[in-house]
């Protein structure tokens, strides 16, 4: 089975991050997308400190219905940093028989050396790529790490890296809904629409609890 893994805060989940998962499903043939919310983000601090369990529930209501979708509460039922690494591994342990896709954006690929055991990433699956709005990456072996280039060959056919382990790195370009969860958190502070941002179960969720309202 090839599964796609698609970690985040989801503070809150959004329509660019649900398009991106549909791409995903095609564009590399996948079964599956799983949701993996972030519970400890180390790199940066949550914004408004919203519970992972809320978050959870809003990835919850986006995906249902969608049956090539689920989401893992895997990052909250262990301590200490969610690490990508960490949680790669385990779905590597837990799903031995299983192509593994980590998705993710463009802004974050370009950030990937300062990742925790960053190299080993590619050593346990594929990687799929995003072109985001502000973080274009004109070539991919050039985005790579210095240290880790060595590991790779170009082919500008497919747009694929490719890993000595037989990994590969694809690249979609053209994925440019700009949609950020800052805004819609400052939109629903301000007490604006966000219908057109998320799922309209997910923003009826955050009005019902008031998720980034600033009165309590």
């Amino acid at each position: 089975m090839k599964t796609g893994l698609m970690g985040g805060t989801f503070n809150p989940i959004h329509n660019a991050h649900l398009r991106i998962a549909e791409v995903a499903l095609v564009a590399c043939g996948l079964d599956r997308v799983i949701f993996i919310p972030v519970a400890d983000p180390p790199h940066k601090q949550l914004a408004g400190g919203v519970l992972f369990g809320r978050r959870c529930e809003m990835v919850r209501l986006a995906i249902a219905g969608n049956p090539f979708f689920e989401i893992s509460p895997l990052e909250g039922e262990r301590c200490g940093k969610s690490y990508s690494i960490d949680t790669i591994q385990i779905f590597r342990k837990q799903m031995p028989n299983d192509e593994l896709f980590f998705i993710i954006g463009g802004d974050s690929f370009l950030e990937i050396g300062l990742w925790r055991c960053y190299a080993d990433i590619f050593r346990f699956c594929h990687l799929i790529v995003f072109e985001r709005p502000g973080s274009i990456i004109i070539d991919l072996y050039d985005a790579l790490p210095a240290d880790i280039k060595v590991e790779f060959n170009y082919n500008g056919g497919s747009r694929r890296l490719l890993h000595e382990t037989g990994h590969f790195v694809q690249f979609v370009p053209d994925i440019l809904l700009d949609i950020s969860s800052t805004e819609i958190r400052r939109l629903s502070a301000d007490g604006k629409s966000i219908d057109a941002l998320v799922p309209p179960e997910v923003a009826a969720y955050i009005s019902q609890q008031r998720i980034y309202s600033k009165c309590p």
